[in-house]
């Protein structure tokens, strides 16, 4: 196969997407304070069907609020208005806003991963033959991960402060693979730890904090930043 190319198959044995058992959204904990940060995808026993459309109205509201107005936006009171359902359904769904966020943040993830490992191109694979270029992945892939960690900022900020543990958790061993993926698919060989921890650095929550807050730097902004990094990237001859 041409390495510049990669077609519908995604080399990641992580997630068991083939499962005839729909993937629920169970996250592995951090720590103990953030058991649902950082989800990966499992097979498991599926909610009951109302309880899991409950859910995804719940979180389609939420995320509409993300989308026109901003986290500050996602309040119980305004996603129960945005569902159509009461507030104590939102309630007895999530306890409190912080549990509502928590399951905001794991949907988004479940998401992207679903996205960059299936979907299609650029961000996703594409279809069966589809030849797409890796570069145009891992910027689509950078600017994806951008946007997500944006969106629960918060919520990230609070989990990053775990100690290296954070950088042998599931998720986060999931998208250093895709990333060494595509760069090997660009053409760079060897250890490629090193390339991967510098081009995934950006995107993570303290550092977007620290330049929206300290540089006054949008979202996107940061983007075209990075994007501009990955581009000037060329594997030795």
């Amino acid at each position: 196969m041409d390495p510049k190319h990669t077609g519908n198959s995604e080399a990641l044995p992580v997630f068991d997407l083939g499962s005839p058992t729909p993937p629920t959204h169970r996250a592995l904990p951090l720590s103990n304070a953030h058991q649902h940060v950082f989800p990966i995808l499992e097979s498991g026993d599926s909610e009951r069907a109302d309880a899991a459309r409950n859910r995804q109205l719940l979180m389609e509201a939420a995320t509409r609020l993300i989308e026109s107005q901003g986290a500050s936006a996602v309040t119980m009171d305004a996603v129960a208005r945005e569902a159509g359902v009461g507030k104590g359904t939102v309630f007895r769904r999530f306890g409190n806003r912080t549990g509502l966020m928590l399951a905001l943040l794991n949907h988004s993830e479940v998401q992207l991963q679903q996205a960059f490992l299936t979907g299609p191109a650029p961000l996703g694979p594409g279809s069966p033959g589809e030849r797409v270029d890796p570069l145009d992945r891992l910027i689509a892939f950078g600017r994806a991960r951008l946007a997500t960690a944006s969106a629960h900022l918060d919520i990230l900020l609070e989990a990053e402060d775990t100690g290296p543990q954070r950088f042998s958790h599931p998720t986060r061993t999931v998208i250093v693979m895709h990333t060494r993926m595509l760069l090997t698919q660009m053409g760079f060989r060897g250890n490629l730890e090193v390339m991967c921890m510098a081009i995934l650095a950006p995107l993570e929550a303290p550092a977007i904090h620290h330049m929206r807050t300290n540089d006054s730097m949008s979202v996107e902004e940061i983007g075209d930043y990075w994007e501009n990094l990955v581009r000037a990237l060329r594997p030795p001859s």
